[in-house]
């Protein structure tokens, strides 16, 4: 039995890390085992333009551990008016790594998101010139759709079509949550990626809200059935090139996750590489681990893999509860927290 593995440093191609005391209190989390992130922009303000995406990069360097590493790879809020000209120089300018789609009220600091896809084609078509990646929140918010069904019919009715009108466009599909999901993406491959958490990995919605509600469980897209985790615990251990890492660990303000109407996202950067050596141990794909953390994603984008490798050893330890936060946000609770975590980060 395999009870320590080397892998080159991974890359989380999916994060939040808030802004102002938040920032600095979770930062270090990632920073600590990932050699790079793509950061998301739902900040309020969000990140529209370079000048926005420049200033927030200098607040992210500055939240840094003294000495790390860690680049933030940045990302542009994708709107109704979003200008073109701005994302092909942000892009060219080593700004942007890539755009981001959030449809309209799709989830949290959302409400700036796109309202009528018709309005950013042009902007699609100048990403798919410069060959810009294309991150997209992939949900269907007509309310008719049932939540559970939201990511299958935001890809037939607009990703699929999307696909073969842009051929030259690099899509990701992130946060993979269904087995439709994880099919779809293969299909496309390899135009299309998808990211996958651990939390989708390890949890159904019988653990949500099948034995009292559990609001820190709450995340967008939501946790779905044992067939759906099925599904993305096989996509993400197959070596297939197209999935990759992406936590969307998403902190939250105790006061804002568990209140009457509670806010998506998890915060799972403390335990995040653990838990997919653990899934990935379940599995028997310990193997397939280094390929999916820290080889497919920079495939994918076009980078270079990290140089820096971190050693995992089959050693427990106890996860903490929540992080503290200074001034009004207080603490942001942990996925996992006062869990005893199998796998540790050694080296």
């Amino acid at each position: 039995m395999t009870t320590r593995i080397t892998i080159r440093k991974p890359d989380d191609w999916h994060l939040h890390v808030r802004d102002g005391e938040m920032l600095k209190a979770v930062l270090p989390y990632t920073a600590k085992h990932f050699g790079r992130a793509i950061l998301m922009p739902n900040l309020i303000p969000p990140v529209r333009t370079a000048a926005d995406c420049r200033a927030y990069r200098e607040r992210v360097m500055a939240a840094l551990p003294a000495g790390s590493k860690f680049k933030p790879l940045m990302t542009c809020y994708l709107t109704d008016d979003t200008d073109p000209d701005d994302v092909e120089r942000g892009f060219r300018d080593g700004v942007f790594a890539g755009v981001k789609l959030y449809p309209a009220n799709a989830t949290t600091n959302s409400a700036a998101g796109v309202t009528d896809y018709k309005k950013v084609m042009r902007v699609l078509e100048r990403m798919e010139k410069i060959d810009m990646p294309f991150l997209m929140h992939g949900e269907e918010t007509d309310p008719e759709v049932d939540i559970f069904d939201r990511e299958k019919a935001f890809i037939d009715r607009h990703l699929s079509k999307w696909v073969k009108q842009f051929p030259g466009l690099r899509f990701i599909l992130e946060h993979l949550s269904s087995k439709e999901g994880a099919e779809y993406v293969k299909s496309a491959a390899p135009q299309v990626g998808g990211t996958i958490t651990p939390y989708h990995m390890v949890l159904t919605r019988n653990d949500w809200f099948g034995h009292g509600l559990k609001p820190y469980m709450y995340v967008m897209p939501v946790i779905k059935t044992a067939r759906d985790r099925a599904a993305l615990r096989k996509a993400a251990t197959s070596g297939e090139a197209c999935y990759f890492l992406g936590t969307d660990s998403a902190p939250h303000p105790y006061s804002r996750k568990v209140s009457t109407n509670g806010v998506p996202g998890m915060f799972n950067a403390p335990v995040a590489i653990e838990t997919y050596a653990k899934v990935f141990e379940e599995e028997g794909a310990l193997d397939k681990l280094e390929a999916f953390a820290a080889l497919n994603g920079p495939k994918h984008y076009r980078m270079a893999p990290n140089a820096d490798t971190i050693t995992l050893e089959k050693t427990p330890w106890t996860a903490p509860e929540e992080v503290k936060v200074a001034g009004p946000d207080e603490r942001a609770i942990v996925y996992r927290g006062g869990e005893t975590i199998e796998w540790k980060v050694v080296a």
